[in-house]
């Protein structure tokens, strides 16, 4: 049993956390001058990088002009400014944003504004929502009913509330044991027969994430997934929410992970690189016609918060697009994502524990199998990500890590650093990678 002293309930209580002091672009140093290269942003949310003085300053600046400033009384030229920022850059028709503080209350809050705008067109019976497995939208309830990682919904089903989850495409793991393309894309015809199953007239929209995030270690969908979930979508009259707090604002090369796949969402989430970490913020996005629709009906989403449309984290959010677009940095990723996939496919693929290495952007992934040909994962009692990822820690290497990817077993680690990244940083990285693997299972 560990001592951890002091009156803080930690994330972790399985060990004692080293004293962050200071972070500066990729780099984080602890108390005793340990120093860490933050190859993952921490939960992926670490974009611009650390210690950004303009961030520092538009903030301090913010919070000297107006602080706090509540949403139902007053909105603010900074809030409007974020909003038209994020509008200068999103899908076609996305143009209004609703702003909030983590990506677990833009969950709850695109769940709730499906449900309202299908009051508002007459259809109240539309109640139910479809979802995925293997996803990750957040642990507050309603986010967590949508969630299908069975890790964290198990000590809390009796909870939640009900959703109807599909498969996700995965395809190294099909859950219909078949091969891309002669799948004929069954995983999102999946949708199509769940609407059926459940009833046309009573689904309210379905909730992915554009690409699978931390529970399927940054896996991009097949060629054609989206367009086909678009059209089956637009058929039954469902709404189309897509989680974009993890793959959003250029993490996969594009400003929204959607402008990949030649198709446009009803509804998206942002949030963790919304603000490179500064502060707590995230967004909901949505189509202009729903808002009016509210608008013209009922008047008001019934909906809020205390720290929503929040000034000072508004500020921290239009200064990190501001970054982004002065520095070209989503264009950066792009660019320099394709040489981070060369490198971890180059230095690790012929490792036996590599099952796979997938990725888009700067968000990739590396699953790790106990047999490289059959794709059979380590048992999950053998904690191989958490093993592989301390043995990085103590290296001085940062990763993220991603476990149950293979029914209740399964082991990833991602690689999604700063957007501000070195290709020297981008070697050193995968080569201390390949090193510890290579001592761990070799």
């Amino acid at each position: 049993m560990h001592n951890i002293p002091g009156n803080v309930f930690h994330r972790r209580l399985d060990r004692s956390l080293p004293w962050g002091v200071k972070a500066k672009g990729v780099w984080i140093e602890d108390a005793e001058g340990n120093r860490y290269l933050d190859a993952s942003g921490g939960p992926l949310v670490v974009n611009v990088g650390h210690g950004r003085e303009e961030i520092a300053r538009g903030v301090y600046e913010q919070i000297m002009q107006y602080d706090y400033l509540h949403g139902t009384m007053f909105t603010s030229q900074v809030v409007e400014d974020l909003a038209q920022a994020l509008a200068n850059h999103s899908p076609q028709g996305i143009e209004r944003f609703y702003l909030l503080s983590t990506g677990s209350e833009a969950i709850e809050t695109a769940i709730k504004l499906a449900r309202q705008i299908h009051i508002e067109l007459g259809r109240p019976q539309r109640i139910k929502l479809i979802s995925r497995w293997k996803s990750y939208h957040g642990l507050t309830l309603g986010a967590l009913s949508a969630m299908g990682r069975t890790s964290f919904r198990a000590p809390f089903a009796p909870l939640l509330s009900e959703v109807i989850h599909i498969p996700p495409p995965y395809c190294l793991r099909c859950s219909y044991g078949l091969k891309y393309p002669d799948c004929g894309l069954r995983c999102a015809w999946a949708l199509e027969e769940a609407i059926q199953n459940v009833g046309p007239d009573i689904v309210t929209a379905f909730l992915a994430e554009t690409v699978s995030g931390a529970t399927l270690a940054g896996y991009p969908p097949p060629p054609g997934y989206w367009p086909l979930i678009r059209e089956i979508c637009d058929r039954y009259n469902v709404l189309l929410i897509q989680d974009e707090v993890m793959c959003g604002l250029g993490r996969t090369g594009r400003w929204f992970a959607s402008q990949h796949y030649d198709m446009v969402p009803d509804i998206v989430t942002l949030g963790k690189g919304l603000s490179g970490g500064v502060a707590a913020l995230s967004a909901v996005g949505v189509q202009s016609k729903y808002f009016d629709i509210i608008r013209e009906g009922s008047g008001s989403f019934v909906h809020g918060g205390t720290y929503s449309h929040h000034a000072v984290a508004a500020k921290a959010g239009l200064t990190v697009i501001g970054i982004l677009e002065r520095e070209n940095l989503v264009e950066r990723v792009d660019r320099q994502g394709k040489i981070l996939g060369e490198y971890l496919k180059k230095r690790l693929s012929r490792i036996p524990c590599v099952g796979d290495i997938r990725g888009i952007g700067f968000m990739w992934g590396i699953e790790l199998v106990k047999d490289k040909e059959t794709l059979m994962p380590f048992p999950r009692q053998e904690k191989v990500a958490e093993r592989l990822w301390e043995a990085l820690f103590q290296k001085g290497i940062i990763t993220y890590r991603s476990t149950t990817l293979a029914g209740m077993d399964g082991d990833a680690l991602m690689v999604a650093p700063p957007y501000i990244m070195e290709e020297k940083d981008i070697t050193f990285v995968v080569d201390t990678i390949g090193q510890v693997m290579e001592e761990m299972f070799i």
